[in-house]
């Protein structure tokens, strides 16, 4: 089975950060074996340039999977088609 980490970069008082955190919670209750990294996008200059316009950013295996809001159906497709 393939190893799967998905990363998040957003900042405190986002609340589409906060909107899509719930959605990766939730199926992510489906595949315990995934590895789920919150990154504060103001503690690093570099992450915030990058990112400061789409949060949140979420990130499987490294690649762009979202920006600003996580579909619940598309990201389990995407962690089915990685984890297969």
């Amino acid at each position: 089975m393939a190893r799967l980490t998905i990363d998040m970069m957003g900042k405190p008082g986002c609340h589409l950060c906060d909107d899509a955190r719930v959605v990766v919670k939730d199926v992510l209750d489906d595949f315990p074996e995934t590895e789920f990294v919150e990154h504060n996008i103001l503690d690093d200059v570099e992450m915030f340039e990058n990112f400061k316009n789409d949060i949140p950013v979420l990130l499987i295996n490294g690649q762009r999977h979202a920006v600003w809001r996580v579909d619940a159906n598309e990201l389990r497709a995407a962690i089915e088609k990685v984890l297969s």
